[in-house]
């Protein structure tokens, strides 16, 4: 079955720009566009596409909104937030939505094309131009409400289930977290799988926030 996606921005071109990058793709079908976030929670609710594609400025209803309303409501149909690099406010807020990665409009076709597959097949987006910036941006001081909810929560983590997630916070890949503490890739894997069970999240982005908002990691932290 082909990925199905939506696209939406308020910018026809660019809608028709992302179409035709996608339309050469064999596993890739476009079922719809939206020129807003609220024409969005209709196309989604009658389309029930895999991934969105979701602009942040827009008119009546922005793609903050909308993307929260869609984790909420349709979970199963995930959320790429298309950005620029001036917009970092807005990123905070949809990671914390639980939205499944960014992708910066400037990105190759390539890119988009990998990012689409990704997020379908149950990944998380984490681009290091976009992401960690933003993350760094918002999370260089803890709530420490936030900190002092989750510390029970990180107790329950073993001592190599922290160290991925401490590694993934920093924007490392499986594969370079699996070389970092000399596992195999698909023992990472696992890791990640009872990080995201015990802490009650359902994307790599939640978890990238949840160890920067607990204070488990630090914006510039390295972890060895």
């Amino acid at each position: 079955m082909p990925i199905t996606v939506a696209l939406v921005d308020d910018e026809a071109m660019i809608r028709t720009g992302l179409r035709l990058v996608l339309s050469g793709e064999p596993d890739i079908e476009v079922v719809g566009e939206a020129s807003d976030g609220a024409e969005a929670l209709d196309l989604v609710a009658r389309t029930r596409p895999d991934v969105v594609l979701m602009d942040v400025r827009m008119p009546r209803m922005d793609g903050l909104e909308a993307s929260h309303r869609l984790v909420r409501d349709h979970p199963d149909s995930k959320v790429i937030v298309l950005t620029t690099f001036d917009e970092d406010e807005y990123i905070a807020a949809a990671l914390r939505a639980g939205v499944s990665g960014f992708l910066l409009k400037v990105a190759p076709p390539e890119h988009l094309i990998d990012a689409l597959r990704t997020v379908a097949a149950g990944g998380g987006l984490l681009d290091p131009a976009v992401t960690l910036r933003v993350i760094a941006t918002f999370a260089g001081q803890p709530d420490p409400a936030r900190s002092a909810g989750r510390s029970a929560e990180l107790g329950t983590l073993t001592a190599r289930e922290t160290d991925v997630l401490k590694l993934l916070a920093q924007g490392l890949t499986n594969i370079q977290i699996a070389g970092r503490l000399h596992l195999g890739e698909a023992t990472v894997k696992t890791h990640l799988s009872r990080i995201l069970m015990k802490l009650g999240l359902t994307t790599r982005v939640q978890a990238v926030v949840y160890a920067y908002e607990s204070g488990l990691v630090r914006p510039g932290e390295r972890h060895s």
